[in-house]
């Protein structure tokens, strides 16, 4: 299953049980007429909620956003758990420093990718994995025979909060215990608004910005809403759907899993293969990674006259050689951007092709290496602070 957010999705929707999947304990804190719920890791989320997305990515870049993610924690914890997430991560675990977050991969037997996601060591013999989406926790379960580790849903939401402006409202929202020495990718507990919970300094969007973990049924979510909202709105801080995050994620060369890639693709063809560390003795995929092509498969598409879709084919002379993966419009750049997954290797950057979108319309597009712009990663490590 896919997860595409395009605008023609706010409009392709079906009635479904709620009672099938997870709702967040902040809905009536946001919830609207309006709201379009997707579907990610089993629970519901907002991806569109009558608002104007336009303003709403203007605001992520200027101010800043909170977001009621669907990203789903799952603790891994006991005696084996360093040598078991070795065992089913592409990255090396064991050096990991408690309030140290990597991003990690986890492939199938035949290397394609079936999981991406953030790891985070809270303490001794004591991990979470932030996993996209996908059947994680049951995957983890059918690894761990032969390791003495459990496996555990913590029942945790995350809240994003995304711009320029995060810093300032997460110094005022912990009384200056969250500042700027906080580094990209570290976390820890903190009290936020006389709750205390786990920070990290981590997004979607490639802007500056944290992700707040809450503690199940230990949290009082509304207040702990209240209290962002409040100490934010100064900043400027509003919600939003994931509309703006989408494209911002995007611009920002953040894949997608099950959208941009799958378990049909390894990391190489991802573009990936700095997440692979071959060094390791084990890991399940390794066998089948060895020796591979590693390059990639996967690049961004810049379109002056259409923004791309999903399934839009890349035409080169008389043949298709790629398609499609998310499009959006960049309101940043002013024109069409996407991924397109090429069907072979080859030297496709600087290349100049046909973009053929569903409707049969043809526009001419070229290809270009991601991220689409801030290529250093200066804005999200907070080294740019201009205000575009």
């Amino acid at each position: 299953m896919i997860n595409l957010q395009e605008e023609s999705d706010f409009e392709n929707t079906v009635g479904i049980s709620a009672r099938r999947f997870e709702e967040s304990p902040f809905i009536e804190c946001h919830d609207t007429s309006r709201m379009i719920r997707g579907v990610y890791a089993g629970r519901f989320f907002a991806v569109y909620n009558g608002e104007d997305y336009l303003a709403k990515y203007w605001t992520l870049r200027r101010k800043a956003l909170i977001f009621d993610v669907p990203e789903k924690p799952v603790e891994i914890s006991g005696p084996d758990s360093v040598a078991f997430l070795e065992k089913v991560l592409t990255r090396k675990v064991s050096s990991m420093k408690k309030g140290r977050g990597y991003y990690a991969l986890a492939c199938t037997p035949k290397g394609g990718i079936f999981m991406d996601g953030v790891i985070f060591k809270l303490g001794e013999n004591r991990f979470w994995y932030v996993q996209a989406d996908g059947p994680f926790e049951t995957w983890l379960l059918a690894n761990s025979s032969g390791f003495d580790v459990e496996i555990s849903d913590p029942h945790s939401r995350v809240l994003q909060i995304q711009g320029p402006a995060s810093i300032d409202i997460m110094r005022d929202a912990s009384d200056g215990k969250i500042n700027e020495e906080m580094g990209y990718f570290k976390a820890g507990y903190f009290e936020i608004g006389g709750q205390l919970l786990y920070v990290s300094r981590t997004g979607f969007t490639n802007e500056l910005g944290f992700e707040i973990y809450t503690n199940g049924s230990e949290t009082d979510h509304v207040a702990l809403w209240n209290h962002l909202i409040k100490v934010g709105e100064p900043y400027g801080l509003e919600f939003s759907s994931t509309r703006a995050m989408t494209i911002r994620r995007i611009e920002g060369g953040i894949l997608g899993n099950t959208t941009d890639m799958d378990t049909t693709m390894n990391p190489y063809e991802a573009g990936l293969g700095a997440f692979v560390d071959m060094d390791k003795d084990e890991f399940v995929g390794r066998d089948a990674l060895v020796g591979l092509d590693t390059r990639a498969l996967l690049f961004g598409l810049t379109c002056e006259g259409a923004t791309p879709t999903s399934n839009s084919e890349i035409i080169d002379g008389d043949s298709v050689v790629g398609q499609i993966t998310a499009g959006v419009p960049s309101p940043t750049l002013g024109m069409g951007i996407g991924y397109v997954r090429f069907h072979y290797q080859d030297e496709w950057v600087g290349r100049k092709l046909i973009l053929r979108l569903p409707t049969g319309e043809c526009h001419s597009c070229a290809i270009v290496d991601l991220p689409f712009f801030d290529k250093e990663r200066h804005i999200v490590r907070g080294l740019d602070r201009k205000i575009p």
